[in-house]
């Protein structure tokens, strides 16, 4: 198979992997850019978010998992995400493997990004190659204009999302409404239901969501001056 053609766009953080170094080995043509998404652009559509199993366990916890396959879902049509390493490992960096896979289940089932595991930086190269020598691949511009998006940006979504039934799309309309995170957080039900398409049962739901008091509350010991 003539490598020479093909070309494939890493992401300047991924030097350290040892990835970059065996692509070019089997005579592959890199381009070594900073990457506002994703770590490898393998066709004009199609980009690979690598993991190893501890980053993504870090990912999860953060929450910056779903964060970038919303991302990448919003630039590429064809986001893949990576899993590089041994699934034992998990045992060893959690006490509670349900958490990472129920994870896995999201970004397969609700964000529609196939999961591909491979034992080793040896075998991402190898996927690597094959996804960039598929004989269908279009031919076309790789690189697009994608903005960066602040970490603040991010989070104020992320804050957001974690409401029921809130997705990208309208954690975006209730900052437009309402300017900042906190001032959603206390709007009343009737003033969540104006937000374009969010109805009034979903406003219902999450005001239930933020108004019902935690089991975590403590149970203060202390008398206040009315205990009398």
């Amino acid at each position: 198979m003539n490598l020479e053609n093909l070309r494939i766009i890493v992401d300047e953080r991924e030097r350290k992997s040892g990835i970059p170094e065996l692509l070019k080995s089997v005579g592959l043509n890199l381009e070594m850019k900073t990457l506002p998404i994703g770590d490898y652009i393998v066709a004009p559509e199609t980009v690979v978010e690598r993991k190893s199993i501890r980053d993504l366990m870090a990912s999860v916890f953060d929450g910056r998992l779903f964060d970038q396959c919303t991302r990448l879902k919003e630039h590429f049509e064809n986001p893949v995400v990576l899993m590089e390493g041994n699934v034992d490992e998990i045992e060893e960096i959690t006490e509670n493997p349900l958490i990472f896979y129920g994870a896995i289940s999201t970004v397969v089932l609700d964000f529609k990004i196939p999961v591909i595991p491979t034992p080793s930086a040896t075998h991402t190269a190898k996927l690597l190659v094959s996804m960039c020598s598929r004989k269908d691949a279009p031919k076309g511009p790789y690189l697009k204009k994608i903005k960066k998006s602040s970490d603040l940006e991010r989070q104020q979504l992320s804050s957001l999302c974690s409401l029921p039934g809130i997705g990208e799309k309208f954690a975006i309309r209730m900052l437009e409404k309402f300017g900042t995170p906190l001032k959603v957080f206390t709007a009343t039900t009737a003033e969540l239901s104006k937000v374009e398409g969010l109805g009034d049962a979903r406003a219902k739901k999450i005001k239930k969501v933020l108004d019902t008091k935690s089991k975590h509350l403590k149970k203060s010991n202390q008398k206040t001056l009315h205990d009398d």
